[in-house]
């Protein structure tokens, strides 16, 4: 097994105990909570008659059901408004912070965690949501949990889980223009598959990876699941720090620590400074054993979008769509079952393919400097006349960080709709779904059949500036062969 990396660190400090069964009990540093998988975990509470043990450790939000669009109380769909109002008494008579609707902190609850300074180097945090390997990023274990799992945390603080293998994914190089840390995940899961993740978590690594700012860095560490990938993790470094300094956190630390007060809330002035050796002491040791080593050369990776129904069946921009008789055994059929989906051949690439809606939005891609990427690309051009385009930023603090620069104007001259946070058409639990065989150039994470809203709606995943020039163009397009292509 592996030796001296961040997870193993980490691991140690918050086991527990060994359980009977052999799993390890993990102390739970932040507990995210939301809407959808929460209620029948406060449930079982109830019937046992349990509190939650740590309230203070525990955060919520609400984002898969809420509408992007008339927020008016009650929401027009009945099931949405019963789980917001489950919530909403669930979190209040339980102490639990709740970013909702009105407080200005609503978002999906992968981007405000680490936007609010909750998410930390070397915690371990845990959300009813696959995608919280997002906040691996940060140097934290991050998993996502079950609905069991949901109610052992809220009563005991601590989760049962089987310690994985870790495998190191080293990024050599430098990306080339028109290249973002999508492609870089899309081309991971592309060559190591959807189940080559199984049993490992993911260290990502090298120049690449190094350079990439937290934002790329969630995007990687975000679509680690969809690798099968138990989580995925970024060693904390210079970059990671200067954004938490920036973060509710710890943004007044350094003017308290000069002035030598506190403030009235009590907030420790010095807090940032106390904290950044222990981060620094759990990053992965220049000696450290690992259970397997990848590395991809950075430099040749081009714009990549997927050409089929998971989120491994990848291609580069220019690369031909595979021929399934040319693949393993097992994967043969559900790339001929893909295909037929999608309406693709093999031999033939993705650029070109039409497109009747462009999305971009979810909390793999909606954060504040994807979206200055796409308005950068978009101002002075319009989305195509046949085409549905919509920009959904991933909280509200990054809709009015995003209005405040004046993105909105762009996106809404250029024809996009501008929306309210929410997961939205990531997985259309909401208005927000592809009508019929909509074809849709997305920013999300996950391409499967009826992932959008429609049984027979076809999803292209790709980076946020490719999902701009899909909008302006209806098709899929190589972003490199458009005038002022935006730098990553």
């Amino acid at each position: 097994m592996s030796e001296g990396t961040l997870y193993d660190k980490v691991w140690d400090q918050h086991k527990v105990t060994q359980l009977p069964t052999g799993q390890d009990q993990l102390f739970v540093g932040l507990h995210l909570v939301h809407e959808v998988t929460s209620p029948q975990a406060f449930g079982m509470l109830k019937e046992r008659d349990q509190e939650v043990a740590f309230p203070e450790r525990t955060h919520a939000t609400v984002d898969h059901i809420v509408p992007t669009g008339n927020r008016d109380r009650p929401y027009r769909d009945e099931a949405a408004e019963n789980m917001m109002a489950e919530l909403e008494a669930n979190v209040r008579g339980s102490g639990i912070e709740f970013s909702d609707p009105d407080s200005g902190n609503q978002g999906i609850v992968h981007v405000i965690g680490p936007e609010q300074g909750l998410t930390q180097p070397g915690m371990t945090i845990v959300c009813g949501d696959s995608h919280t390997s997002t906040h691996g990023a940060f140097g934290a274990l991050a998993f996502g949990i079950g609905t069991s799992q949901i109610r052992d945390v809220l009563a005991t603080g601590c989760v049962a889980m089987e310690k994985q293998k870790v495998r190191k994914i080293e990024v050599t190089g430098e990306l080339g223009d028109g290249v973002t840390a999508k492609d870089i995940i899309l081309t991971i899961i592309g060559k190591l598959g959807t189940d080559g993740g199984v049993g490992y978590v993911y260290e990502y690594a090298g120049e690449a990876i190094e350079k990439l700012g937290m934002e790329g860095r969630m995007s990687i560490c975000n679509m680690s699941i969809e690798g099968g990938a138990r989580a995925g993790y970024v060693n904390p470094d210079e970059t990671t720090y200067e954004w938490l300094k920036e973060t509710d956190a710890f943004e007044d630390s350094e003017a308290q620590s000069a002035s030598g007060s506190r403030t009235e809330s009590g907030d420790d002035p010095e807090k940032f400074e106390r904290l950044k050796p222990y981060w620094e002491s759990i990053a992965t040791d220049d000696d450290a054993e690992y259970d397997d080593v990848v590395t991809i050369d950075g430099s040749a990776i081009e714009p990549t979008v997927t050409w089929g129904t998971t989120p491994g069946q990848t291609a580069g921009i220019t690369e031909p769509i595979p021929d399934p008789d040319d693949l393993s055994e097992e994967d043969r059929d559900t790339a001929r079952r893909a295909q037929k989906h999608m309406r693709v051949e093999p031999g033939d690439t993705m650029e070109g393919y039409d497109i009747d809606v462009a999305f971009l939005g979810s909390c793999t891609n909606a954060r504040l400097k994807d979206l200055r990427e796409a308005a950068a690309f978009v101002e002075g051009r319009e989305v195509a006349d046949d085409v549905r385009a919509m920009v959904v930023p991933g909280s509200q603090r990054v809709r009015d960080a995003a209005e405040a620069e004046g993105l909105d104007e762009i996106f809404k001259t250029a024809g996009f709709d501008w929306r309210e946070p929410g997961c939205s058409m990531c997985l259309g639990m909401n208005d927000d779904q592809l009508e019929g065989d909509e074809a849709s150039a997305s920013s999300s994470n996950r391409n499967f059949v009826g992932r959008q809203g429609s049984k027979d709606g076809r999803t292209v995943l790709m980076s946020p500036i490719m999902v701009a020039a899909a909008a302006v163009t209806g098709k899929v397009t190589d972003v490199r062969e458009m005038e002022e292509v935006a730098t990553v």
